[in-house]
């Protein structure tokens, strides 16, 4: 890959936008080798949990804009030519196809960030689950000084990590904030002095998100989670959750959850993500764009 790493060891698989030079800013060649990792990272069992973090100086500085406005030239071009079609998937917001990609891992994920995120390098830390932020650094969600509109699915996910209010203040001012005022609004989950110091707590609480669990109730459970902030009842909830249930109850996992617990051990759960993965879910096929 040329603008990202992916490094697996000790259960974790560390993903890490690898443009130091241009701070870390986004293209869709990146967002296709991030998606590529979290492919790997879902296909391998010994991966439990997955962090992201930034090379150099910044976690993610946006949007590359070094071409400057010939960007959308390709998009003013097909206006002209009368072959401009907005329902047209070839204009697929790209940080929108990557953070959905974050939003569909099998795995938890934790977001380190090393340093400013701006645009969809503060976007696309939304879908993941717990945000580790270094202290001072900046964040922007500048998309109305730039005259577009949000991406990566933003306007999903912002309000109701933070509520519709600060989502509003972040979103429409496009005001740059620090990793502070992230904390208070509940962005991010806590901060730490260095760069070094961030990436080795995210590290620490994906493995406690982890630790004596069973991998394919960590799946469910996740995605359980995530799914429900958009379902219209709790009964949505309680049909899916009593399917879990059952799925679980008649697995090895359930059974050796129950035996270690009575004998006073750590457990050794055989179940495997994806290999042990019940099928028939909603989330299993992705919405049609």
């Amino acid at each position: 890959m040329d603008t990202v790493k992916l490094d697996i060891s000790d259960g974790l698989g560390v993903i890490t936008l690898n443009r130091p030079d241009a701070m870390n800013t986004f293209t869709p060649q990146m967002g296709q080798e991030v998606a590529a990792c979290f492919d790997e990272t879902d296909a391998d069992p010994s991966v439990r949990a997955v962090v992201m973090t930034g090379a150099g100086k910044a976690f993610c500085a946006g949007a590359d804009l070094s071409a400057g406005a010939e960007a959308f030239a390709m998009l003013q071009e097909a206006q002209g030519s009368g072959e401009f079609d907005d329902t047209d998937p070839k204009w697929r917001d790209t940080g929108g196809l990557m953070n959905l990609r974050v939003f569909d891992s099998e795995k938890p994920v934790v977001a380190a960030i090393n340093g400013a995120a701006v645009g969809i390098g503060a976007t696309v830390i939304l879908p993941m689950d717990a945000r580790v932020a270094l202290a001072g650094a900046k964040f922007a969600m500048p998309f109305t000084k730039r005259g577009i509109a949000w991406d990566g699915a933003a306007s999903w996910f912002l309000p109701r990590l933070v509520g519709i209010e600060t989502a509003l203040d972040w979103g429409l001012s496009g005001r740059t904030f620090l990793a502070e005022e992230a904390l208070e609004k509940k962005l991010v989950s806590e901060l730490a002095d260095t760069p070094e110091a961030v990436l080795e707590r995210a590290m620490e609480k994906a493995r406690a998100l982890t630790a004596n669990t069973a991998a394919v109730s960590v799946a469910m459970n996740r995605r359980l989670v995530w799914r429900m902030l958009g379902a219209s009842h709790p009964m949505d909830a309680h049909r899916l959750e009593s399917r879990a249930i059952l799925h679980r109850g008649i697995s090895a996992d359930a059974v050796e959850g129950v035996t270690s617990f009575l004998e006073k051990r750590p457990p050794n759960f055989p179940g495997q993500v994806p290999g042990d993965y019940p099928p028939g879910w909603p989330w299993d096929e992705e919405p049609e764009y």
